[in-house]
């Protein structure tokens, strides 16, 4: 392997490796991706797996790379739909192929980097069958949710515990997208999610994920925040709603956005309202760690900001043995 200092040259021949950086939210991801591309001399292409990312105007909230960092690392999956538009685990799948494929054939790495542990683990295993949406049913769900708010998720805790025990109480879409497969199905979702996940990775997949303290990580939270409100955040949320996307940031349960729409509406004062965005950040970077932590097929990197590079040789090591193909040096 090429010291930390040098840059591998890029491959000639088609790459037949994709890595995939996950980890919570704040903790580091598109920074190392960057990284490793760099070490790499260009040779690798980013496939964000970001859900919120790849709605056009969401920006400061979902930390999206800036333009440059997009041309420069060449990202794929981003800013590829409207707010109002709906976009699936298996809509990622189906783009997440061909952007691996094309990268590929570039004879580039694919590097997958994100957050979304649905959308990972509907790249590496395949979508399980599930019904399409209804749109009536889905209709009277949020009839009854805007009459006494809660009570579809008590409704779940009933149905379902195990969905409901991995979803958050406010988080209207999957509540919803729970009941209606049970209730069109018969069978819950957590069930055939337990069918749909799998003991070992395909060919050519590895997976590595970001480790950092938890304690450092609520803090970069917390940070990350003040340097969104700073950015504007507030007015970007603000143009949204002039765009009339109220209702689909609410229905998104999009981080960053629903906390400020009770600001800007007068529900409660800009304090509270980044208060109540750095909680539910934190609760979403704990959700995060629960899913990637019970995923075995995960190679561990244990990451902190002063041992960047250290993070990046271990990267580096894991894709070299996990066959990397890269040209020799001239």
């Amino acid at each position: 392997m090429a010291s930390p200092g040098k840059k591998m040259t890029r491959s000639t021949a088609k790459q037949t490796l994709t890595a995939i950086i996950c980890g919570p939210t704040a903790c580091g991801k598109t920074e190392v991706a960057h990284r490793v591309t760099d070490r790499l001399g260009g040779a690798a292409e980013i496939i964000s797996a970001d859900s919120m990312q790849v709605y056009r105007g969401l920006d400061i909230g979902t930390a999206k790379p800036n333009p440059e960092e997009q041309r420069r690392y060449h990202y794929h999956l981003i800013d590829i739909r409207e707010v109002d538009e709906q976009y699936s685990a298996a809509d990622f799948r189906r783009d997440a192929l061909k952007a691996i494929e094309l990268v590929r054939r570039r004879g580039r790495l694919p590097l997958v980097v994100g957050g979304t542990g649905l959308y990972i683990r509907a790249l590496v295993d395949g979508v399980f069958e599930s019904p399409g949406r209804d749109e009536q049913l889905r209709s009277r769900l949020h009839a009854i949710e805007a009459d006494s708010p809660g009570t579809l998720y008590e409704i779940l805790q009933r149905s379902d515990p195990a969905a409901a025990a991995k979803i958050h109480p406010r988080d209207i879409k999957r509540i919803v997208r729970a009941l209606e497969v049970l209730q069109l199905t018969g069978h819950p979702i957590s069930k055939q999610q337990r069918q749909w996940k799998r003991d070992t990775l395909p060919p050519g997949i590895v997976m590595i994920g970001l480790d950092m303290p938890r304690e450092l990580l609520y803090r970069r939270i917390e940070r990350r925040v003040d340097t969104m409100m700073a950015s504007g955040l507030l007015d970007e949320l603000r143009g949204l709603l002039e765009r009339g996307y109220r209702d689909p940031l609410l229905q998104l349960g999009a981080i960053g956005y629903k906390e400020l729409i009770g600001v800007l509406e007068g529900e409660y004062g800009l304090e509270e309202g980044v208060e109540l965005l750095k909680r539910h950040t934190r609760r979403v970077a704990k959700r995060q760690l629960t899913w990637f932590r019970n995923e075995p097929r995960i190679l561990w990197v244990r990451t902190l900001p002063e041992e960047l590079e250290r993070t990046v040789d271990e990267i580096m090591k894991i894709l070299e043995r996990a066959g990397m193909r890269r040209a020799p040096a001239p």
